[in-house]
């Protein structure tokens, strides 16, 4: 049998075992899982580990990303000084955004990214509009979207790229200096570098899924909204920033006499392949209408609560027929477990009741959820990607506690190992120097904005 100290492999073909499985609503014990090319092909409930098999003690199908924004990773602990709301931190941001070049962004990237994997996120979502230089002209060969794919690959992190299209600075205005590499003109031609983009990631990154964003209602216009519907193949999957703050709904109500929500409706982007993220301020209308066409809704609780956002109607979401999921967004917490955990504890707080979501409930919000949003089948099942997480069970954090519990008691720092399609992507007991690098290239690159410039070392 191959210990927990065992070097780091690729399981092209082979099997884990595992003393428990803690899959939704069932929890298993002595089960080998077998992996062919990253998909789980087989499995074996109450038999005993074989020689060459892979042993984990406790394993959880691996979690879904369905939010980041990883650039914003720099600001962590950055910020806080001079309070403020969200519309003051995101200055900030657009100073951090205006500095990036592709050579440092892939390093701060893939920094980020080793960061998740090593807290148990097998796939991320990346809500990605820093497109074109910062004067707005175009990279000759979309450099910081293969900078995004090259990261992914370094970190072994399952990646799909949200091209996210940004054509307004508000409703009704234009794109402020800050915005203009995040622009494509119009509709029209941000979808014709997308399809560009589209082959160039096939014939380069083919493990990368192309998915596609609209940043909000504020930032792309109805008509456009309408137009990037119409435009997209119908299987890829869109996300958008949905009511996130109370002014965007007050900017869309003016200008379109509509929520958010139904102007999406009007523009027929309402179905199961869009996901709504933060759906924070929302009417009861909002929420039956979002809820009937089972849209994803991305909850991001860390940064919600961070930026002083608010509450969304999680279970009233639920209720009405949409799907959750988290994300981590700004990036000031990269834990997935924080992330379900601050769903649940909002709901508390919203409610004054316990218990709003069961474990069983979180975690099939953290993992099936969160690839779903993705376009990526659920992890942790037969004919599904061989994607999972080890969760030591018996640190000072969760000695003791029920293994569907660990949710609620551990944090990603209780990760053991991190496996992404069959391959061992992050082992607590050897990647120390990785995290080390990937600890000093955030420091840097955080501290000093002059190394983000193109062609720093």
């Amino acid at each position: 049998m191959t210990d927990r100290r065992t070097a780091l492999r690729l399981l092209d073909e082979g099997w884990i075992w595992a003393d428990t499985l803690v899959r939704g609503a069932d929890t298993v014990r002595s089960v080998r899982l077998k992996n062919e090319a990253g998909v789980l092909v087989d499995e074996q409930v109450g038999v005993r580990a074989q020689d060459d098999d892979l042993v984990l003690g406790t394993a959880f199908p691996a979690f879904g990303n369905a939010h980041s924004h990883v650039f914003h990773r720099l600001l962590r602990g950055r910020t806080h000084a001079d309070g403020g709301t969200f519309w003051s931190w995101r200055d900030k941001m657009y100073a951090v955004a205006g500095a990036l070049e592709p050579h440092a962004f892939e390093r701060i990237a893939a920094a980020g990214f080793t960061e998740m994997v090593a807290n148990g996120w097998g796939a991320v979502g990346e809500f990605h509009y820093v497109h074109h230089r910062a004067d707005g002209e175009s990279y000759p060969d979309h450099d910081m979207e293969l900078a995004l794919a090259n990261a992914a690959r370094t970190a072994g992190i399952r990646l799909t790229l949200l091209d996210t299209c940004y054509l307004t600075g508000s409703i009704g205005a234009d794109l402020s200096p800050e915005q203009r590499r995040f622009g494509d003109a119009d509709a029209e031609r941000w979808l014709e570098r997308w399809f560009r983009l589209r082959s160039r990631l096939a014939s380069t990154h083919p493990e990368v899924l192309l998915g596609a964003a609209i940043h909000s209602v504020r930032a792309v216009p109805a008509d456009a909204i309408a137009s990037i519907v119409r435009g997209l193949p119908t299987d890829v999957p869109l996300h958008i920033h949905l009511s996130e703050q109370a002014a965007e709904n007050e900017q869309s109500l003016t200008a379109y006499g509509r929520t958010p929500a139904n102007v999406l409706a009007d523009a027929g982007a309402l179905s199961s392949r869009l996901s709504v993220v933060h759906a924070t301020h929302l009417t009861d209308d909002d929420i039956t209408v979002l809820g009937e066409t089972g849209v994803h809704a991305v909850f991001c609780p860390t940064t919600e609560a961070d930026l002083g956002d608010g509450i969304g109607p999680a279970t009233e979401l639920v209720a009405a027929g949409a799907r959750l999921a988290v994300g981590s967004d700004q990036n000031a917490v990269v834990d997935p477990l924080l992330e379900l955990r601050g769903l649940e504890a909002g709901e508390r707080l919203r409610s004054q009741t316990r218990g709003r979501f069961s474990p069983q409930e979180l975690l099939t919000i953290g993992t099936q959820g969160g690839y779903s949003s993705l376009g990526v089948p659920a992890p942790g099942a037969v004919g599904g990607p061989f994607d999972f997480v080890e969760v030591d069970s018996s640190s000072v954090r969760t000695a003791g506690s029920m293994p569907p519990q660990l949710l609620l008691a551990g944090t990603g720092s209780d990760v053991v190992r991190t496996i992404v399609g069959g391959r061992v992507v992050y082992d607590r007991g050897r990647d120390g120097p990785r995290l080390a690098h990937a600890v000093a290239e955030l420091a840097r690159f955080a501290a000093d904005p002059a190394s983000r410039s193109e062609g720093a070392s």
